[in-house]
């Protein structure tokens, strides 16, 4: 008998080779569909604790004690320093000259007329 591998015997060989790879990436790739269930599960639950967003802004002034601006909950440009408010605080801000914000227009959703 000849100490060279036959033909056949390479070939199961290889094939057990290729099988543990392939074994190897599938205990890899279950890993990562897990690790990545996990995240969009903590992403979800991170999403429904959250508190709803206010329904209104008022925008501070640099100071901090004079208000800028009244804005709806989802206006996109309510500035950084703001602080949410109801409904009564926003109109009591519109009624105390306070202007409202001109790409949100809080007043108009308010229905305040002055």
């Amino acid at each position: 008998m000849s100490d060279n591998p036959s033909r056949l015997e390479l070939l199961r060989f290889t094939r057990r080779v290729v099988e543990q790879q392939a074994r190897a990436s599938l205990r890899q790739l279950d890993r990562w569909i897990a690790n990545e269930e996990r995240q969009e599960a903590e992403r979800r639950q991170s999403e429904e604790r959250r508190p709803p967003p206010p329904e209104w802004w008022i925008e501070r002034g640099l100071d901090r004690t004079s208000l800028v601006a009244v804005h709806t909950g989802d206006c996109w440009d309510p500035g950084k320093r703001r602080m949410p408010a109801t409904r009564e605080q926003a109109l009591d801000a519109l009624r105390q000259q306070v202007p409202a914000c001109s790409k949100c227009r809080p007043d108009t959703v308010l229905r305040f007329m002055e």
